[in-house]
């Protein structure tokens, strides 16, 4: 009925959950930290640099059963600060063409590990 998805080109979870589960046709890709998988810690830089390492482990996930960014037909982005919401829009839209997927993203009080943006999707086959 479900099958995880694991790859060591993101990293790792770290609690009771997996990086992705496929089911029904539908891969649901676990929020994404901005951890680079070769070191364990957060990308360097600011949030531009963060959202792109948090949308790299996404792909890399997907990447791992034959799924590309077109194939997500929805995302959530958690932001620690809605201030950051402009330039994480702008790497976001390098990630994605028309049509897009749908979206929401908020703000939230605070992320694991202290993360100032952490990204889930939903992708179709």
């Amino acid at each position: 009925m479900k099958k995880a998805i694991s790859t060591s080109a993101a990293p790792a979870a770290i609690g009771p959950y997996s990086q992705a589960i496929e089911a029904g046709g539908f891969v649901f890709v676990s929020g994404q930290l901005p951890v680079d998988p070769a070191t364990g810690a957060f990308a360097e830089g600011g949030i531009k640099e963060l959202t792109h390492q948090s949308l790299t482990n996404m792909k890399a996930i997907l990447n791992e059963v034959g799924l590309g960014m077109e194939n997500v037909v929805k995302t959530t982005v958690f932001l620690s600060d809605m201030a950051d919401f402009a330039e994480m829009n702008e790497v976001y839209a390098q990630f994605f063409e028309a049509p897009f997927p749908g979206r929401s993203a908020v703000a939230v009080k605070t992320l694991p590990k202290g993360a100032r943006v952490e990204i889930e999707c939903i992708a179709a086959r």
